[in-house]
This record gives C-alpha cells, sequence and structure tokens, in this order.
C-alpha cells in the first residue's frame, strides 16, 4: 500500500490539535492558528497535525517580500507526527498539506538549532533556505506566549528568555503566476541547505483525540 493509498490529509478543528501542540510538541505552547490539518490513516487515526497561523512580527511579514506582499504571509508554525511510522511519511503529509493553498501564500518556518534541528522536512519539500534568524533575549511570559503579550507590570530586567538562532524556511504556494511575481521580490538571500546531524526530541505521548468523525 503507497503513503497516497494509506494516509488522507483534512482540515480538522485547532482544539482537535490541542495535546499535540501542548504535550506531544517540543515547545509546549499554544501559537496563534488560522488553519490546522491533519493527518489521518486507513483506520481514520489522526496520526500527526499540522498548524499555520499569522507571524508574531509584522516586521517579518513585510520583511520577506516587502509591504505589498505583507499580508499573504504565514507561518507553519507546529509539525508534529507520531515516531514508527513510515519513511517519508513527513514529508508527504507537508507536500499534501501545501496543495490546501488554493490562492496564494508566502509560507515561513522554522527549524530551531536549540533542538539540534535543520530543517530537513523543508529541504525534502522544496522550500527555499534564506539564512538563520539572530540569537536574542525577549520578555519571558510564565506560559511561554509571545512578548507581545506581556503584564505592563512585570519586572522586564529579571523576566527575559534567551531565544535561539533559528534557521529561516521559505515557501511559495498557490497559483503559479502569482508565486513567481512574489518570489521575485523575495528580499533575503537564497542559500545553500544546511547540513547536520539531527537531535531527536520525546514525542512518545499519545494524545487522546485520535479519531474523529468528521470528513471535513
Amino acid at each position: 500500500m503507497t503513503l497516497k493509498e494509506k494516509y488522507k490529509v483534512k482540515r480538522i478543528k485547532y482544539y482537535e490539535a490541542n495535546e499535540w501542540i501542548m504535550k506531544k510538541h517540543y515547545a509546549k505552547r499554544m501559537p496563534s492558528i488560522m488553519w490546522c490539518f491533519g493527518l489521518y490513516d486507513d483506520q481514520n487515526i489522526l496520526q500527526g497535525i499540522c498548524a499555520f497561523g499569522k507571524p508574531a512580527s509584522p516586521n517579518l511579514c513585510e520583511g520577506i517580500c516587502g509591504a505589498k506582499w505583507s499580508s499573504c504571509v504565514e507561518e507553519l508554525n507546529r509539525l508534529v507526527i507520531n515516531e514508527g511510522l513510515e519513511e517519508n511519511v513527513l514529508s508527504f503529509f507537508v507536500g499534501r498539506v501545501l496543495t490546501f493553498f488554493r490562492g496564494y501564500s508566502i509560507i515561513v518556518s522554522y527549524a530551531d538549532t536549540a533542538m539540534g534541528h535543520h530543517g530537513y522536512i523543508y529541504q525534502a519539500t522544496n522550500w527555499i533556505y534564506t539564512g538563520m534568524t539572530k540569537e536574542r533575549t525577549d520578555i519571558g511570559m510564565e506560559d511561554g506566549s509571545h512578548s507581545r503579550h506581556y503584564d505592563k507590570d512585570i519586572d522586564k530586567k529579571a523576566n527575559r528568555k534567551k531565544r535561539s538562532a533559528k534557521h529561516r524556511y521559505v515557501f511559495f504556494a498557490g497559483k503559479k503566476r502569482m508565486t513567481k511575481l512574489m518570489r521575485a521580490d523575495l528580499k533575503y538571500p537564497v542559500l545553500p541547505y544546511p547540513k547536520g546531524e539531527n537531535q531527536r526530541y520525546d514525542a512518545s505521548f499519545v494524545p487522546s483525540a485520535t479519531q474523529t468523525i468528521l470528513d471535513i
């Protein structure tokens, strides 16, 4: 049985991905989510999720391809699947998800160097590598949320957290004519893919919400 025969990709509600994001993904926090997709096997069991949202930084949205395309920028901000699945199922999942973008979108995603990631899944699905973000510090929130949501009474100096450098990838999704125009305005350099040995984190948690009766 091929991957296409065994697995289906469907739109899901964000709450169906809650445990996957909060307990299975290494970040253990909920980002802003606009779209969420599930990977289902032939038994209709949810085997993975992929979530998208608007990036927290307006500067990033404008910085990729300029202000005129800033509203088109989305971030692939969570991706996790169960362990022990077939080889190449992750790239199959991401590749299928990208076909859902029917109009045109600029998608950005990151591979965290602190987790020993290089972004091989993005390389396998033909994303553009545009270099690394700078290591920085910002206001650390107790719930892990973005620093833009900070309490004005918080001690900014005592509650700063180190943010690791991340590999940044960009993908132009949708209609070919529009993606060609957007790519022509890319402000970041196109660089060779980074290589190195990936580290693994414990993703053995089994979410309770693994099956759906919805056919979305």
